[in-house]
């Protein structure tokens, strides 16, 4: 894969973090004459900062953050993949699900920022002329807005970074940011369907290395995952844009994972995300010792003979060992708990995922059992599919074998134990994306438990304090909302965990 000079990329950041840094509070009402300003850098220049940081907030942390604790921990944990060992005392708030208006903050704010620099480089690339680059930002702007609107419910959209104009952005109703973001991925398609990008699209594109047509199936992918998002609210009719999609050439498939690598390498503060933060630091040291896998998502594993197992986790004394999320006492230590495996934490240099390839053939068999997609075979095909290509993702030895191995002797993998309903099946492919996605991407499964509950029982925290036996609905808004918007976040209720829903929650 073609990777840009380290010694050029940790300067372009730096340079544009110094001047994108200073404008990127959507809610700065301050115009200080004094102030450095963005006039020198250029969209392409920002592209590159901006991308490699959205891969920085797939995992939740920011440029340079490897080692800490990230603020998709909690994700994590809730939905049974990861638990804290008993090397530390147990984290009262999350594991209680008594979370506050500080709970999100730090999330809000770095995923604000890194949209503020996409929404910036659409900007510039369209003054320049140059449409392709400002598609590929908008793409990236549609993912991060569908998670921060997953999370919280209306967000800032239609005003955010016009502070010249709205000085306090209102919020959107998460429904109409949904809306909003299909017609600007259209928009998106449009601009990488209509011309060839320039020659350095190519360079800075630390994605898909100006591959258009690639970038145009992760739009399609991204308008997919919204689509399913919205099964389950009455009388959704997603036909319309499902045409759109097959119209301009479909998801992303097998081989086809859009990742983001600007030359990471193993060295303090340029590790690839995951790894500098679910991995080992570059004097060889866990980066996070006191996490291990969750008892929960091991016995589903280990019940089933999962192969993949061996590339999630590793063993301790030739036993996968894991801890119970929300135990007061009685964890193992992390000299005696299993780390992350090979499959998820591989080198310090490896890509960092944006939508794994077999993630998007999850989500285009569930749409084929759902009747939605209806010429591209069958939705036991395409399951089947997307299990394999979870394995040879993975790095499981012989893995197409392994697949089908894997299928022929579990019930939970085996198209035949699937129901006969929709809504059956697609249930059962959930529940396969659930476990490919293992430590992968923690907010498909919390948004997929939130809308199907489909998880059997025994993920939720065993901390006696939790105030309820199921997951929050949501998060909270941030405190810094509430202190520089408070009259537009305050417009739109009084917000509770558990009982106020976003839209597409039944």
């Amino acid at each position: 894969m073609k990777k840009i000079n380290n010694r050029i990329l940790i300067a372009t950041l730096a340079l544009v973090s110094l001047f994108a840094g200073c404008s990127k509070e959507y809610l700065d009402v301050n115009n200080d004459p004094n102030r450095t300003t963005d006039e020198n850098i250029t969209p392409d220049l920002l592209f590159t900062q901006a991308a490699t940081a959205a891969g920085y907030r797939t995992i939740g942390t920011a440029i340079g953050g490897e080692g800490a604790k990230t603020e998709l921990q909690y994700a994590q944990n809730w939905v049974g993949y990861m638990a804290g060992t008993g090397d530390f005392a147990v984290e009262q708030i999350e594991t209680t699900y008594n979370i506050d208006f500080a709970f999100g903050d730090n999330s809000w704010q770095r995923d604000y920022g890194v949209l503020f620099d996409l929404h910036l480089t659409k900007t510039k690339a369209l003054e320049a002329g140059n449409k392709v680059l400002a598609g590929a930002a908008m793409i990236l702007s549609a993912k991060m807005f569908q998670d921060i609107t997953d999370t919280y419910g209306d967000v800032p959209y239609s005003q955010a970074f016009q502070t010249d104009v709205y000085k306090h952005p209102a919020y959107d109703k998460a429904q109409d940011v949904y809306n909003a973001l299909q017609l600007s991925l259209d928009s998106a398609i449009t601009y990488m369907s209509e011309e060839e990008g320039p020659a350095s699209f190519a360079t800075v594109d630390v994605v898909n290395h100006g591959d258009q047509v690639k970038w145009i199936k992760f739009a399609n992918t991204l308008k997919l995952r919204m689509l399913l998002r919205q099964s389950e609210v009455s009388g959704f009719d997603p036909s319309a844009e499902i045409t759109k999609i097959e119209a301009h050439g479909g998801v992303l498939e097998a081989g086809e994972s859009v990742s983001v690598n600007p030359g990471f390498t193993n060295a303090q503060s340029k590790q690839s995300p995951f790894y500098g933060n679910y991995g080992f630091t570059p004097t060889g040291n866990k980066a996070a010792g006191g996490w291990a896998p969750n008892n929960y998502i091991l016995n589903i594993l280990l019940s089933t003979n999962d192969p993949r197992i061996e590339r999630f986790f590793t063993t301790v004394g030739g036993f996968f060992v894991g801890c119970d999320y929300g135990l007061v006492t009685g964890n193992p230590f992390q000299a005696q708990a299993s780390y992350f495996g090979p499959g998820v934490a591989r080198s310090a240099d490896q890509d960092q995922w944006l939508i794994p390839s077999f993630e998007s053939m999850f989500f285009k068999a569930e749409a084929i059992a759902r009747g939605w997609i209806t010429d591209q075979g069958t939705a036991e095909d395409a399951f089947d599919a997307a299990i394999t290509e979870s394995f040879v993702w993975l790095g499981v030895d012989d893995a197409e074998t392994a697949a089908a191995d894997y299928i022929a002797s579990n019930d939970i993998a085996n198209w035949a134990n699937a129901g006969s309903t929709p809504e059956e099946q697609a249930k059962f492919v959930v529940f396969q994306k659930y476990i490919a996605l293992t430590c992968i991407d923690p907010r498909e499964a919390w948004a997929d438990q939130r809308r199907l509950y489909f998880l059997p029982e025994g993920f939720i925290s065993v901390n006696p304090s939790r105030l309820e036996d199921q997951l929050p609905l949501r998060l909270l808004y941030p405190q810094s909302e509430y202190t520089t918007n408070n009259e537009s976040v305050s417009a739109v209720g009084t917000i509770n965990q558990f009982t106020t829903k976003i839209f597409w929650e039944p």
